[in-house]
């Protein structure tokens, strides 16, 4: 016989009642990342990494070393030249957001993109998290067209991980929490904005773009249609600014 909580249970039986119980199911190493940092996150990281090894293999094939990323006809061709989206090339208004300019930049930003974005998953959900994401990247690229030198090409994720600090910064003054600390951490990379070899136009331009998503989102909230409406009439409105304005004419 063996011991139970009350009694003893025969080994027959004990047998027979584990046969009927149902193992749990381990859940993958991938999935449990996916529940904890979020699928559009990671989906994001994963794309971004996967265009700095396109490049880099790129620059090598060329001739240049890999992790001179840059001197690649791949970055050449998807980074965002303002001369070159007004004469029709109007991918590099986003494609130049999933690039970046050697691997510590891409290090730094995707490790921002993983403590931020997953937060802000977590509290908009999948879709209105990556609506927010390429809409705030379109705004640093319009306010870099718009203002930008029409000659140097800009890339990085920075534009719209700008406008995921602008859209938190909002939730947080909604929600009546403390704003001090996100107010720092903004002082301070809008401080580093002014360095040489950063565009201050791109973060500025997805700074303020995230902020009005999510100022949208909270004033149409449980409007599911409304916040559609509202994101549709922003995107085309920095399509106009970025296509419609010649370049530099508001400089």
């Amino acid at each position: 016989m063996i011991p139970a909580s009350v009694g003893f249970q025969c080994p027959a039986c004990v047998r027979e009642g584990a046969a009927s119980v149902r193992a749990p199911r381990r859940g993958s190493g991938l999935r449990a990342a996916a529940s904890r940092w979020g699928t559009v996150t990671l989906t994001l990281i994963s794309l971004n990494v996967v265009m700095f090894l396109v490049t880099a293999v790129s620059a090598g094939l060329a001739g240049n070393a890999p992790l001179d990323n840059y001197r690649s006809q791949v970055f050449v061709d998807l980074a965002q030249y303002p001369l070159a989206v007004e004469f029709g090339e109007y991918w590099r208004l986003l494609t130049a957001a999933f690039l970046h300019i050697g691997l510590l930049h891409l290090v730094l930003n995707m490790l921002a993109l993983l403590v931020f974005g997953s937060e802000l998953e977590r509290q908009l959900g999948r879709w209105r998290y990556l609506a927010l994401y390429l809409v705030a990247a379109l705004g640093g690229s319009t306010a870099i067209q718009l203002l930008g030198d029409p000659l140097r090409p800009v890339a990085g994720a920075s534009t719209a991980i700008y406008g995921l600090l602008g859209a938190l910064a909002v939730f947080m003054v909604v929600r009546k929490q403390d704003v001090r600390g996100i107010l720092v951490l903004l002082g301070l990379n809008v401080f580093i904005s002014f360095l040489p070899g950063v565009s201050l136009l791109g973060h500025l331009g997805g700074l303020v773009t995230g902020a009005a998503v999510a100022a949208l989102l909270v004033i149409a909230r449980r409007r599911t249609t409304l916040q559609a409406v509202g994101l549709a009439v922003l995107v085309l409105t920095l399509l106009t600014l970025s296509l419609g304005v010649p370049t530099g004419a508001v400089a």
